[in-house]
C-alpha cells in the first residue's frame, strides 16, 4: 500500500502529458459461430512451405513459374521457388506488407514505413510515392492495381505500424485511401475517415473497391465509377474477426484473411476511454492478446458469405493476413508466423 499514492501519481502525470486521447466504441455482440461461421478444420489440410524458414510474409504473390514471394520482418523481398529454395531478392529498408505485380513484371509494394516502391526484374528498388501534400504516409500498408495500370493503396493509420495496437485502442478514424497514377506520377486522395484501413481490392469492373476497416470488423465499399462515384457503403459488418488484406479471385468472389477471431476483453474495454487510457501505458505484455487461430472466409461483392476456412488453436496455420487464389489453389501469408500454407480449393 506504500507505493499506492506513487503509483497513482504516475498515472496521473502520464495522463497529463500525453496526446493519446481513446474514445468509446460500443462494439456489436459478435457473431454466433452457427451456419457458414460454425467451427472447421478446413486450413489444417493446407500444404506448409519454408517452416521456421520465414519470418511474417504479411502478404504474397506468385509469379507465372509458380515462384511465391513476400515480404519478411526483416525487410527482406523473399521468393520461394517451386523446388523450395528461398532467397531474398531485395530489402527495402522499412517493413514491407502489401505485393502485387504489374503488367510490366515489377513487384509493386506497400511498405509501411517507406511508401509505395516498386522492385524490377533486375532487382532495381524504386520510390514511386511516399507523402501526399507534403506529409510521409505513416503505415502503407495494402494495394490493389488496375488494368490502366493505377496503384489503389491503404495508409491504414496515424501510427507507425510496430505501434498499430494504440489505433486499435484510440478506435479513431485515421485510415485512408489513395490512388497513385504511374503516368503522370500524381497521387489522389479517395477516401478518408476509415477505422485502421487494412486490405484493399477493386472489383472485377472496377467499379468500386473494397477496403478492410480491421478494428471495426467491417469490410465497406469505395464507389469508384457510376451514379454513386465517391460514396462509401458498409458491405459487411460484424466479422467474427479482424479482416487483415482481401484479395479478389477470377471469378469475381473475395478471399478475406481474418487475423483472429474476435477478442472478448478488448470488446469489453472499447466502451471505456479511461480504461483504455490505463491500459496504453502498461506494458505491451499486459495488452489483450490475439487468440492463436486461423481463418478465412470467402465472400461476394455484396457482403455474402460463402465459405469459411479455419484452424482453431491455428496450430497448422494462424495470424492469417493474406489469402491470394491462383489456380484453384490458394497461398496463405501471415504477418508473424514462419510459413506460407497452400490449401488445394475442392
Amino acid at each position: 500500500m506504500k507505493y499506492l499514492g506513487i503509483i497513482i501519481f504516475l498515472i496521473t502525470v502520464l495522463f497529463s502529458c500525453r496526446t493519446f486521447e481513446p474514445v468509446a466504441y460500443e462494439p456489436p455482440i459478435k457473431p454466433e459461430p452457427v451456419g457458414v461461421y460454425t467451427p472447421n478444420t478446413e486450413l489444417q489440410k493446407s500444404i506448409l512451405l519454408a517452416i521456421g524458414k520465414v519470418k511474417g510474409l504479411e502478404s504474397l504473390d506468385v509469379d507465372a513459374d509458380g515462384n511465391i514471394y513476400g515480404g519478411d520482418k526483416e525487410g527482406r523481398i523473399i521468393r520461394i521457388t517451386l523446388k523450395g529454395e528461398i532467397k531474398p531478392i531485395a530489402k527495402t529498408g522499412g517493413r514491407p506488407l502489401g505485393i502485387q505485380f504489374d503488367k510490366a513484371g515489377n513487384l509493386i509494394i506497400a511498405d509501411a514505413y517507406r511508401g509505395l516502391l516498386s522492385l524490377d526484374s533486375s532487382g532495381k528498388l524504386t520510390v514511386l510515392v511516399s507523402e501526399y501534400k507534403g506529409k510521409p504516409f505513416q503505415f502503407t500498408d495494402d494495394l490493389d492495381i488496375a488494368q490502366d495500370g493505377k496503384i489503389y493503396f491503404s495508409d491504414a493509420s496515424i501510427y507507425e505500424q510496430k505501434e498499430y495496437l494504440y489505433d486499435l485502442l484510440e478506435a479513431k478514424p485515421y485510415g485512408r485511401v489513395f490512388v497513385y497514377d504511374p503516368k503522370t506520377k500524381e497521387t489522389e486522395l479517395l477516401a478518408d475517415g476509415l477505422y485502421f484501413a487494412n486490405g484493399i481490392a477493386l472489383s472485377k469492373t472496377e467499379d468500386y473497391l473494397l477496403v478492410n476497416e480491421t478494428y471495426r470488423y467491417r469490410i465497406t465499399k469505395l464507389w469508384l465509377k457510376g451514379p454513386k462515384r465517391g460514396l462509401k457503403e458498409t458491405v459487411i459488418e460484424n466479422l467474427p474477426g479482424f479482416p487483415d488484406n482481401i484479395t479478389r479471385n477470377e471469378n469475381g468472389d473475395f478471399w478475406v484473411a481474418l487475423f483472429t477471431v474476435r477478442n472478448d476483453r478488448m470488446d469489453h474495454m472499447h466502451p471505456s476511454p479511461v480504461v483504455k487510457k490505463m491500459i496504453s501505458f502498461l506494458p505491451k505484455f499486459l495488452w489483450p492478446k490475439a487468440e492463436p487461430y486461423g481463418y478465412a472466409l470467402k465472400m461476394d461483392g455484396n457482403g455474402k458469405v460463402l465459405m469459411t476456412l479455419q484452424d482453431p488453436g491455428g496450430e497448422h496455420l494462424k495470424e492469417v493476413t493474406s489469402v491470394i487464389e491462383k489456380k484453384r489453389q490458394l497461398y496463405i501469408g501471415s504477418l508473424y508466423n514462419d510459413r506460407v500454407g497452400i490449401y488445394v480449393l475442392p
